[in-house]
């Protein structure tokens, strides 16, 4: 049998190891590596019993959490049952949608037929990203958790519990918004019946306001977000399924609107190609950036793929590349149809097929944003119940979340949450209006992901790396990216202010500095598996570009960065700290799941 440590209100970090034979068991475990034991041991704190707040604080807040600790207990774990192509279109679900049939339009009336670069740009900035995600789930394949799981081992805990906060308030407040949109959709589809046109009330479907807009009833939203809750608590595989088939359905539709269109275009539209100039091309790639932010969903997928390490990578950028060439092409069509001054901005496809006489197709188009909206809906709760469970697991939330139903295999309490929540919002709040404080958890997220791609490359006891004695070497790295993601955020003010091109220079000049330092000063070995290219130059230049689009949000968004993080430390500060465990004994126990072997 396993010996047990007896129970303890000491957290597990905190408690002083006894000297104990270890006992035989015949269950198999994954070998752990040397190298991830002394992690372990390097990044463990000593036990805070006695010492003061603030310090216990910052002892617990600065762990990491070992590489050799991810892993998940047999029987209680989610089941790998995602291939190739359920991931490929997992990734294409959570990004086709309001983008493709909405902000085409919106971001056409400044750009002008320019949008196609504008998309052109943000898709090249999304590729950058989506390198460094392929490396890191790809070298973390056996659990959930994607942009905080990434944190917490190259990192720290308290700055993972901080990507996770604000990556959860955008998943909230967009899964509702999206909720209030697709039944909007959905009712305009149903009013394409003579018999039901002007007779569906607005609070059924479109919203109702009440106390001068503070209160927005909408029936349909709650409904339509209970029944995907409802499709993802019963299985990954009916889930994947309704995904795989409405995912289909709309890339077939988008490829028949780009044929039908084809037909229609006149190329003297496209003249001038960027009437307002280049910069309100680059204007508009900051806007449409969000539409490809899907890739971040199948690295959260990394429990449920079959082969992890191989079809993780393949997802994340074939769906990514799938996206850009659909964008290029309906925006390609929508301005060669009509000119860019005629595109609507709440419906542009349906529009300037409808400005052709073509109203079949504006039916199509009706049934692929229902389509479309649907799936980046389901994914969205899909994604946020699994990172529920991951914070779960390591204590920085209650263990509730990281229950998962023994039959189904699903994060049943998280799944159910994470749709109360947006059934809410989106039945009781006009969460439209919020969408100005959005995006600012997913470029958070992307900016420090690319950030652990060149921590965790490394090597810390390479003989040739010599402190400056102020600080460590890896502090001095980290001091280096610092500095790199500050100057992308002042270059991103000076242009979008118009200072003086001085500033633009001296910030850039300041983030090639911190570039060479990284390049020359750090030591760098290759990770297993997919390895991002062109490290650190590709991470370095995912974050500055990132930092750039973050001073082009609004300025509550900024607000919204702040306030949301010292809620955080104050949470963290009151709970996280004492409850979590990064590399427990408990884990290191388990019977592992393990990665499944790569080999046909």
């Amino acid at each position: 049998m396993t010996t047990r440590e007896p129970t303890s209100l000491i957290p597990v970090w905190a408690r002083t190891p006894t000297n104990r034979r270890p006992s035989k068991s015949r269950r198999h475990q994954l070998p752990i590596s040397t190298g991830a034991m002394e992690e372990a041991d390097n990044h463990r704190p000593a036990s805070s019993a006695g010492r003061p707040f603030f310090s216990g604080l910052c002892a617990a807040a600065l762990r990491r959490k070992p590489i050799g600790a991810h892993a998940t207990a047999s029987g209680e774990g989610l089941v790998r049952q995602l291939g190739v192509l359920e991931l490929v279109l997992l990734g294409i679900g959570a990004s086709i949608g309001a983008g493709i049939f909405v902000v085409t339009g919106t971001v056409a009336r400044d750009a002008g037929p320019g949008v196609t670069i504008s998309f052109v740009i943000a898709g090249a900035a999304c590729v950058l990203n989506a390198l460094c995600y392929a490396e890191l789930a790809s070298r973390f394949p056996a659990v959930v958790g994607g942009a905080y799981l990434y944190t917490y081992a190259a990192f720290n805990e308290i700055t993972a519990f901080l990507v996770f906060t604000q990556l959860m308030v955008d998943y909230h407040i967009s899964a509702a918004s999206i909720a209030r949109s697709l039944a909007s959709y959905f009712i305009q589809l149903l009013e394409l019946l003579p018999f039901l046109k002007g007779h569906i009330p607005n609070w059924i479907g479109h919203g109702e306001e009440f106390f001068g807009g503070v209160v927005s009833i909408n029936i349909l939203a709650p409904v339509l977000l209970i029944l995907l809750t409802a499709i993802l608590c019963y299985g990954v595989n009916e889930s994947s399924a309704v995904n795989t088939f409405m995912t289909t359905l709309k890339i077939v539709i988008v490829i028949v609107v780009v044929i039908a269109g084809v037909f229609e275009v006149d190329v003297s539209n496209w003249s001038p190609f960027m009437p307002n100039g280049f910069k309100s091309v680059v204007t508009g790639a900051t806007v449409v950036f969000f539409a490809y932010v899907g890739f971040d969903a199948v690295a959260n997928s990394a429990e449920e793929a079959k082969r992890p390490q191989r079809d993780l990578p393949i997802g994340i950028l074939a769906s990514l590349l799938a996206c850009v060439l659909l964008y290029i092409a309906v925006c390609l069509v929508i301005t060669g149809m009509v000119p860019y001054t005629l595109l609507g901005e709440d419906a542009p496809l349906a529009e300037a097929f409808a400005a052709k006489g073509l109203k079949f197709v504006t039916v199509l188009i009706s049934i692929g944003a229902v389509a479309g909206l649907t799936t980046t809906l389901l994914v969205g709760l899909y994604v946020q119940s699994r990172l529920y469970l991951g914070l779960g697991r390591d204590g920085l939330l209650p263990k509730i979340f990281a229950r998962v139903h023994p039959t189904r295999h699903t994060p049943l309490q998280s799944q159910i949450w994470v749709g109360c929540v947006a059934a809410v919002m989106a039945g009781l709040f006009n969460v439209h209006m919020l969408s100005h404080i959005l995006s600012v958890g997913t470029l958070t997220g992307y900016s420090v992901v690319s950030a652990c791609v060149i921590t965790l490359r490394w090597n810390d006891k390479a003989p040739n790396r010599r402190s400056l004695g102020i600080m460590s070497i890896w502090q001095e790295g980290v001091l280096c990216l610092v500095i790199v993601a500050l100057c992308g955020f002042v270059v991103g003010l000076c242009y979008r202010f118009n200072y003086s091109i001085a500033f633009m220079v001296v910030a850039f000049l300041i983030a090639i500095a911190g570039c060479f330092a990284l390049l020359f000063r750090q030591v760098y070995v290759a990770p297993p598996g997919f390895s991002c290219p062109g490290v650190p130059l590709v991470p370095i230049i995912s974050v500055f570009f990132n930092m750039i689009l973050f001073a082009q949000l609004h300025e509550e968004a900024w607000y919204r960065f702040v306030i949301l993080s010292l809620i955080a430390v104050v949470i963290y500060a009151g709970y996280g700290q004492y409850n979590a465990a990064p590399s427990t004994s408990e884990q290191s126990s388990m019977g592992y799941q393990g990665v499944p072997s790569e080999a046909p």
